[in-house]
């Protein structure tokens, strides 16, 4: 049923209701250390397993959320500079310190990554799961987690509110809200990843050529791109059967729910703009439209998997560099609403 969605988007739509309703409280998953553990080493394995064998040096995250307890998964992993990208400031220092505690035990445990039993939404599934040893040699592992290295992150965590141009080193950096693609320097980044986020983005196009812009030649994307409804209809894919101004009405006075862009779009983006696609496992689900006719205007000419992809784990290496200079010119300054 449309309707209880809609009225929920009434109520949303009124002035200074944000202050009664929290349109940004937590996001969930990642103020929990075996979560993030978990993402991350599904990451790393996937890219091992695509024949990225070497770690990455500087990587950067979209959405990290309620922590950046991925980005201090991959920091402790051996990065030596990680970028946290986000639109609302969820994360704190207190936060932060518990969780990379925890990672860091987790790490020296070898821990076996946890099952689809803890974490049922995280994708994708793994054909292993455990410590994942042709990655992490002892001998890496005793460089990776000396005292003074983790203490050297620590002390970046406890930085991480410190503006940027103190002059003091450091291995974090949290940008909130990141409004400009200069927030990172051309060309420095080896990885960018993110969990469940692509899906928010609404400026989706301009974000796959930041990362363009971002990556070093070969440099890899990662990203796990949830295409269901997420709270926004009864069924998984109801999002799709709401015309453009009933649309407004759920969204309400939230910038940020989805932008309902179905699987082909980002093939199509990273096509454009300079990808090599290297994994792409998708998810399916049965498509609860029972003719074209339930689809709204603009979604009619999905085709017949697009309506069946309800989710993927996307991996893809930079080719080619495609300038962001005319979007910047034209645009100036963007805010990407995620």
């Amino acid at each position: 049923m449309k309707f209880k969605y809609l009225l929920k988007g009434i109520v949303k739509s009124i002035p200074g209701i944000e202050y009664i309703y929290n349109f940004h409280r937590k996001t969930g998953g990642t103020n929990n250390a075996r979560y993030c553990y978990s993402v991350w080493l599904r990451h790393l394995m996937m890219a091992h397993e695509n024949g990225i064998n070497s770690l990455p040096v500087k990587i950067a995250e979209l959405g990290p959320g309620d922590s950046l307890g991925i980005g201090l998964a991959a920091l402790i992993s051996g990065a030596e500079k990680y970028y946290a990208l986000d639109i609302v400031r969820y994360s704190n220092v207190a936060c932060n310190l518990k969780i990379f505690d925890e990672l860091v035990t987790l790490f020296k445990n070898r821990t076996p990554i946890p099952l689809e039993a803890e974490f049922p939404n995280i994708r994708p599934a793994l054909t292993n799961y455990d410590f994942p040893k042709q990655i992490f040699t002892e001998e890496y592992l005793k460089i990776i987690l000396d005292e003074n290295r983790l203490q050297k992150i620590r002390n970046s965590i406890k930085a991480m509110d410190v503006p940027d141009d103190s002059g003091k080193e450091r291995m974090l950096y949290y940008r909130v809200p990141w409004n400009d693609v200069r927030v990172i320097e051309r060309e420095s980044v080896d990885m960018i990843i993110s969990q469940a986020v692509l899906q928010h983005i609404d400026d989706l196009e301009v974000t796959y050529q930041a990362m363009n812009e971002w990556l070093k030649k070969e440099g890899l994307i990662s990203h796990s791109i949830d295409l269901k409804s997420m709270g926004s209809s009864d069924s998984w894919d109801g999002h799709w059967s709401y015309s453009d101004m009933e649309w407004r009405l759920v969204k309400g006075r939230k910038n940020y729910l989805i932008n309902r862009e179905p699987y082909s779009t980002h093939i199509k983006y990273l096509h454009d703009h300079g990808f090599k696609i290297l994994c792409d496992k998708k998810s399916r689900a049965v498509s609860t439209m029972k003719n074209e006719a339930q689809l709204a205007k603009k979604f009619k000419t999905m085709s017949g998997e697009d309506r069946t992809i309800s989710g993927t784990f996307i991996q893809a290496i930079k080719q080619y560099f495609v300038s962001l200079s005319l979007v910047v010119e034209e645009f100036g300054n963007f805010i990407p609403a995620f």
